[in-house]
């Protein structure tokens, strides 16, 4: 552990509540299926409430890709508790629908048959369905059926404040804070293969995912197509295929940087998307031709981030207010956990990212070190549990398994702290596990998966409908407690009442509405 971190650590031993109050909160997605174990083609349920108005329950890409939102927490049982009832609540609202509790997902239907998410007549509604049809696109649908765990994280904002260098002229509040953030973001690029090594879970596919293209993966079985040694296909460039993003070279050094690229993605044109136009057949295909559409269109393992007004643009609030929390991107679902996501994976990724926040961020430079992170992240994700596999250390080769031991290693006082702080000894227990997996490959999600695949012979198809089918019934059987019944129904009905008043407001045209919102992007701090 570095002198930096050791200082910085006694001082949060001085102030334990301000890691106590640290804030947390989870996004996970799961596709709905049928009783076949095929994408649902039926509209959100209506048991559920309104996707555009409902706090904990909505849809993603598509109509059939469910989001379940909790809301923030200082404690990690409380999130995990608080996910697992919105799950509790879904299954009792789905009828014969399962929840896809993997990342990669089922047989699909054909590419325009994937139903785009609709939220409704009003202009906000109109503007997310909009905006996904400009994803399909440009992406296609099939690629936008991926599903994930997104974990939000802040610290308290007064941490910031007490660990500033005393030693260098003072700045505001704001500056430093997301100055703080900014580091943390350049630690996590550095670091986060760790993540995909100790967390992936999706080595393998079904073969209808790549609807024919050759892909180089090879055959598990005959419907199903894998990598050996991979952690991660979910997070590989699998399906993907964008010049436009793929020029993005967005590396962290100063937030202002950050967002002077991404406004300039957000408003400048890019020819293959210009060919296309604004409307197709007489109706709206995207929101704009631009690089990208809207700010939440750039793809990344980790995000800034900043709470918006309705209407308010990520871009504008971020510049004007700074960082307010970081979003983890990169986690797969777990498909060994009901919710997708254990309480160890939180914990850990709790123990991560308050080592990036404390130790040393030195700025990536112009010799490759941001390449070098994104190498190191593509080798764990196409081959993290290859023995004896290298990566690269400030240009110096390293295997794995000895860089991961280091990390961990250094981490152990960061667990300690949460520990003490929160009250909550199972920190060292997470840590822990994950010492165990570096040191047994075949403990990590992603061998597990491959594991009961080739002892099962089965296909991804089937083995995931199965996995996902048992834990809705574990879910469904469960149920909802009185209180819980209630708040659900609340929560269904404002949601619907909410959407029917935006509808009733609707005092302009899309198009008049559409450049009200483009109008709303500003840099000006």
């Amino acid at each position: 552990m570095s002198d930096l971190v050791s200082k910085k650590l006694a001082i949060l031993a001085s102030r334990p509540s301000l890691l106590a109050c640290s804030r947390r909160g989870i996004e996970k997605e799961g596709l709905r299926v049928d009783s076949r174990g095929l994408m649902a083609q039926t509209p959100h349920p209506d048991s559920l409430g309104r996707a555009l108005t409902h706090p904990r329950i909505t849809t993603d890409y598509s109509e059939s890709l469910l989001e379940l939102i909790t809301g923030v927490h200082h404690q990690v049982d409380d999130l995990m508790n608080e996910l697992n009832q919105i799950h509790r609540v879904v299954a009792g609202g789905l009828g014969s629908e399962t929840i896809w509790n993997q990342s990669m997902p089922c047989v699909l239907p054909e590419d325009d048959q994937i139903p785009i998410a609709w939220y409704g007549e009003s202009n906000s509604g109109m503007l997310k369905h909009v905006y996904r049809r400009g994803l399909a696109l440009r992406y296609g649908r099939t690629m936008q059926c991926i599903a994930g765990v997104h974990y939000n994280f802040s610290f308290d904002d007064a941490l910031w404040v007490a660990l500033a260098d005393q030693s260098q002229a003072p700045v505001d509040t704001k500056t430093q804070q997301s100055a703080g953030y900014v580091a943390l973001i350049r630690n996590f690029m550095r670091y986060n293969w760790l993540l995909m090594y100790l967390f992936g879970a999706s080595p393998a596919v079904s073969t209808n995912f790549t609807r024919g293209r050759d892909v180089g993966l090879p055959e598990l079985n005959a419907n199903t197509l894998y990598l050996p040694f991979a952690t991660s296909l979910r997070m590989s460039d699998l399906g993907y295929q964008n010049k436009a993003q793929s020029a993005l070279k967005l590396c962290y050094n100063h937030l202002d940087t950050f967002l002077a690229r991404l406004y300039d993605a957000v408003t400048t044109p890019w020819p293959a998307y210009q060919a296309m136009g604004t409307h197709q057949h007489g109706e709206w295909g995207q929101l704009n031709c631009n690089v990208l559409q809207i700010e939440n269109e750039f793809y990344s393992t980790i995000r800034p981030k900043r709470t918006t007004a309705r209407g308010e643009r990520p871009i504008t609030a971020l510049a004007k207010q700074g960082v307010q929390y970081v979003e983890v991107r990169c986690l797969d679902i777990d498909p060994f956990e009901a919710c997708g996501i254990s309480h160890d994976t939180a914990r850990f990724v709790d123990i991560f990212l308050l080592y990036c926040a404390l130790n040393d961020s030195p700025l990536f430079d112009d010799h490759g070190h941001c390449a070098e992170s994104a190498d190191n992240f593509k080798r764990s994700v196409h081959e993290g549990r290859k023995p004896g596999l290298t990566l690269s250390r400030a240009g110096q080769s390293i295997t794995l398994t000895d860089w991961a031991h280091d990390l961990l290693t250094q981490m152990q006082p960061c667990a300690k702290a949460l520990a003490e702080s929160t009250g909550d000894t199972r920190y060292l227990d997470a840590l822990a596990l994950q010492q165990v997996k570096v040191d047994q490959p075949q403990l990590t999600p992603s061998a597990r998966l491959l594991e009961v695949l080739q002892t099962s012979k089965t296909s991804f198809q089937n083995l995931a409908f199965n996995q996902s089918s048992f834990h809705m019934s574990a879910l469904k059987s469960a149920g909802l407690l009185p209180a819980e019944q209630n708040q659900a129904a609340m929560q269904r009905q404002t949601s619907i009442d909410t959407q029917n008043a935006l509808e009733a407001q609707n005092s302009m045209s899309f198009e008049e509405y559409v450049q009200q919102f483009n109008a709303a992007l500003s840099l000006k701090s």
